[in-house]
């Protein structure tokens, strides 16, 4: 082939008992914090950190924190039996041993790994590992049940091994040491699926998990815990050279009943194993056998293939494999490279030929590059084809992600099916390596008490036919309603950016949605300031500045409200340009409108449109009744501040674009209803939001104060004139394993923000993480019981468990707090990592099923809690924000400066 040259942290404890007490209304002094809670406030238990270990590094050990034990079970709501995809685990065997394992020469690759273990214990199992079947980890660990006849031993080792881009299997010799490390305690397991408060016994779960996975991953590929098999359904065409394939999750973990065996049903995207030139083919849309590829499209094709397998098809029987590093920048006629030292040149065209006797007859394509940067190969497209079984990791498009819905989106009654299927193919009371640990799987799905919380009354404005509303089955709309308070728009325009949208459709559009706006309560200049502007996409900056400098001419001092935009359905990087400009350089409000929406206008878009219209100029849709009568427990009685917070991180292959935080916070006490957010950029991948809390130097004013809970506990304060008594924190986007590193830095840095305001100012926190992304699924006991599930035949909105596939002794629930449009929903799981204003199970389960029925931009109850969602909703438009970087800068730049009349609005809706 040618080629180119080229410490462990302390914890302290203590109970404080004082009352709440309230404390003035202003904050005079802007202090430094000394690290220690010297204020006042409910009988809570105090976190201390050790002063090195405050903000900065994390912590080496978290086992002295204890998360809040549950404080009971919930009462409220009608019960009911669900059932959950938990399968009763158990393990006999309580002699658990760990093993070292070291191989020399080292073996970075985990599949050889496996393969030099595998092979010494075919070997040696009925000799030297005393007839005993070890499970191994591919990497450093080895685990059995019962001690092996030896403490330490070297094996030798040998096995044939296939090397990418090499024609026969290699024979490589290895030296492997297995040492004994210890026992693992599986009492510790005993003691905590007994009720015991015990730190969680990662060891025996590694164990168990590990098992499992080895049994799954012999039918299946496995990735993580996600295990797929080609052949369990026909495969989906997702377009653009992908497929998806059916799988399954797998994982254990503690719960009331026992150990729990989570199973659930799950989709992915898969490259297909097609002849390269066929794959971009299909992926661009374009023939590209007798066309050349533009400059455009080889950027897109080297950026879709960099790291994926091929092999080639030009040497008989003989099958190399490859991985994909880019592509020649020249097409293949061009291409020369050196033969020998002396630099003699041949070409890529009469060395296929000469050497392989292969005819490249697409010379007009560009060449893969294939091996390493030292030396890298060339490979012609039409010699090459995709190895099958290859997840795609890109980001998918609107099409492929519609088709692959279609394929995960299953009714609860076939989900249900699928898993039962799933669990019984896997047959795991069969293996020998499930006999050899004593693990039993049940195989009947869990079967749980569940409560179905009731809808809250909501409250609309006054001057409506309907001023209280019940909402029925988790959904309602805003016939006969207005909002509880109108937005104020005097100043708007309108740019057109579709080629497709006529300027009297525009107009007729604008007129549409200003009587809807008008209709739901909001106060709307019937007529913009300047007519509807037309503009091409790629002129944004230069149309939006000028009908902003426009408008401000006509109005003489008055500045622009609101920008309505109208966009071509496939708009590229236009939308977030259009938010950037309007957010950070201009402190514009926008609302962006799709062109196939403009053209088919319908009623319930337009009310949807108003309703985000509404919040984004500062009005509310709908508050709680029970708000407004100060009847919310933990939150009516005193000045209560909700938070929400959230991390994105950049699409994989993005090793350099930082991670976004965005934190929000309620403004408008009892109602909880109205959220001002910020965002923050952060270091790549980082979970812990960086900027709740910092301080600078200042030449002048010395030590400054700053951070977003700090920014938004003054802005509460200046919205309702009152300092915040207490704060629930719900964190949305935390792994179990993120638990106390979270806690930890976080809860600190609230705790520093609260004190920089005033030395005494502490209010109790409630802390509660929000994952989304679990894989519990509940099923109505009944499938055909039509009281007992909503239209799309899930649990009804307002389900929640707190028993049986929950945590031992932690208080977490599930709660599903939605109605299903299709597919099998996936209730939310609610985790709460610190409580100081003491919570009871039904006080937390009804208030967050509460604030679900308040979210802003449509009139359903849903799935998370509103602040997370907005949270989320934030630090996804706050990506927008970052400018390109070109350079080999890798620090983190700051984003730009949200303006304050868009801080302090919703405007992420």
């Amino acid at each position: 082939m040618p080629h180119r040259h080229k410490r462990a942290s302390e914890q302290k404890h203590r109970i404080s008992k004082k009352p709440v007490q309230r404390m003035d209304d202003t904050w005079n002094t802007v202090v430094r914090n000394k690290g220690r809670r010297r204020g006042k406030g409910v009988a809570t238990e105090e976190l201390e950190l050790p002063k090195d270990e405050l903000h900065g590094q994390h912590p080496s050990s978290s086992a002295s924190i204890q998360l809040p034990q549950r404080p009971g079970y919930g009462q409220t709501g009608a019960k009911c039996i669900v059932k959950a995809n938990h399968f009763l685990a158990q393990i006999s065997k309580s002699e658990l041993c760990h093993y070292d394992v070291n191989v020399s020469p080292e073996v970075i690759s985990t599949k050889l790994n496996r393969a030099i273990m595998a092979q010494l214990i075919r070997v040696y199992r009925e000799t030297d590992l005393g007839s005993r079947l070890p499970v191994y980890d591919g990497k450093r660990n080895l685990y059995t049940a019962g001690l092996l006849p030896f403490t330490s031993r070297e094996f030798a080792v040998t096995v044939f091994h296939e090397q990418e881009g090499l024609d026969t299997m290699r024979e490589l010799h290895f030296k492997v040491t297995v040492k004994f490390v210890g026992l693992i305690n599986v009492q510790q397991l005993n003691e905590l699926l007994s009720g015991k408060q015990v730190g969680t016994p990662h060891e025996v779960l590694t164990v168990i998990d590990i098992v499992l996975k080895e049994v799954a991953a012999r039918r299946y590929m496995a990735f993580g815990r996600l295990f797929y098999n080609p052949n369990v359904q026909r495969n989906q065409q997702l377009g653009g050279g992908l497929h998806a394939w059916r799988g399954f999750y797998q994982s254990v973990r503690p719960t009331q009943m026992g150990l729990s065996l989570n199973i659930d049903m799950a989709s992915s995207a898969f490259i297909e194993p097609l002849p390269v030139i066929e794959f971009v083919a299909q992926f661009l849309g374009k023939d590209i056998r007798t066309r050349p590829i533009s400059d455009a499209d080889c950027v897109k094709v080297k950026k879709a293939l960099r790291g994926v397998k091929v092999e080639v098809t030009h040497r008989g029987n003989t099958q190399r494999k490859y991985r994909i590093s880019g592509l020649s920048s020249q097409p293949t006629r061009e291409l020369i490279f050196p033969v020998d030292e002396h630099m003699n040149m041949k070409s890529v065209i009469d060395y296929f030929q000469e050497m392989y006797g292969f005819t490249i007859r697409h010379s007009h394509l560009p060449c893969l590059l294939v091996g390493n940067q030292k030396k890298v190969n060339y490979l012609p497209m039409e010699a090459c084809k995709i190895v099958e079984g290859q997840r795609c990791t890109r980001r998918l498009d609107e099409k492929q992600i519609t088709s692959l819905l279609r394929v995960t989106c299953k009714r609860p009654s076939q989900q249900e099916v699928e898993i039962l299927q799933t669990v019984r193919q896997n047959a795991y009371d069969q293996d020998p390596l499930v006999k050899e640990f004593g693990i039993t799987i049940d195989d009947k799905l869990a079967t749980v008490e569940a409560r179905v919380l009731p809808s809250p009354w909501l409250k609309y404005h006054d001057t409506g036919k309907v001023k209280h509303h019940l909402p029925q089955l988790g959904q309602w709309n805003m016939i006969n309603k207005k909002v509880i308070n109108g937005g104020i728009v005097n100043h708007w325009a309108c740019i057109n950016f579709s080629r497709h949208v006529q300027d009297t459709t525009a107009r007729a559009f604008c007129r549409q949605l200003v009587q809807m706006c008008l209709l739901s309560g909001m106060e709307f200049n019937p007529e913009p300031v300047i007519p509807v502007h037309t503009a091409r996409p790629e002129h944004v900056k230069k149309a939006i500045k000028h009908v902003y400098n426009s408008a401000a001419a006509k109005l003489e001092g008055g500045e622009l409200e609101l920008l309505i935009a109208i966009l071509p359905d496939s708009n590229g990087t236009l939308y977030g340009d259009l938010k950037r400009i309007c957010e950070t350089d201009l402190g514009l409000i926008s609302q962006c409108c799709l062109t196939k929406y403009v053209l088919k206008v319908t009623r319930q878009y337009l009310a949807n449109l108003s309703l985000k219209i509404n919040v984004k100029m500062g009005g509310r849709n709908t508050v709680l009744l029970d708000a407004l009568s100060l009847r919310i427990p933990m939150v009516s009685d005193m000045p209560t501040i909700i938070f929400g917070a959230d991390v994105t991180h950049p699409e994989k292959g993005e090793d350099s674009s930082p991670s976004i935080a965005a934190v929000v916070a309620s403004q408008d006490w009892p109602e909880a209803t109205k959220y001002a957010g910020l965002v923050s950029a952060q270091s790549h991948r980082q979970e812990i939001i960086q900027d709740l809390y910092k301080t600078w130097q200042d030449p002048q004013l010395g030590t400054v104060s700053g951070g977003m809970i700090r920014e938004l506990l003054l802005s509460f304060k200046r919205a309702t004139g009152q300092k915040p008594l207490r704060i629930i924190f719900y964190r949305d986007g935390v792994s179990d394993g993120q638990f106390y590193h979270v806690l930890l830095y976080e809860l600190d840095a609230i705790r520093k923000a609260c004190a920089s305001l005033e030395m005494t100012y502490q209010p109790p926190v409630t802390f509660v993480v929000v994952q989304k992304r679990n894989h519990t699924r509940l099923f109505p006991n009944n499938h055909n019981d039509k009281k007992s599930t909503d239209k799309s035949g899930n649990v009804l909105p307002g389900t929640v468990v707190d028993s049986k596939i929950c945590h031992p002794t932690d208080f977490d629930f599930y709660l599903c707090s939605h109605a299903g449009i299709q597919g099998t929903s996936r209730p939310a799981h609610y985790h709460v990592l610190w409580d100081e204003n003491n919570f009871s199970a039904d006080g937390i389960q009804s208030l967050t099923n509460n604030l679900c029925y308040t979210y802003a931009r449509c009139t359903r109850s849903v799935s998370i809690v509103p602040p997370a969602y907005y949270a989320h909703l934030a630090a996804y438009r706050a990506r927008f924000y970052m400018e390109p970087n070109n350079s080999e800068d890798t620090s983190i730049r700051p984003l730009p400066e949200l303006k304050e009349k868009v801080k302090n609005v919703m405007f992420y809706c």
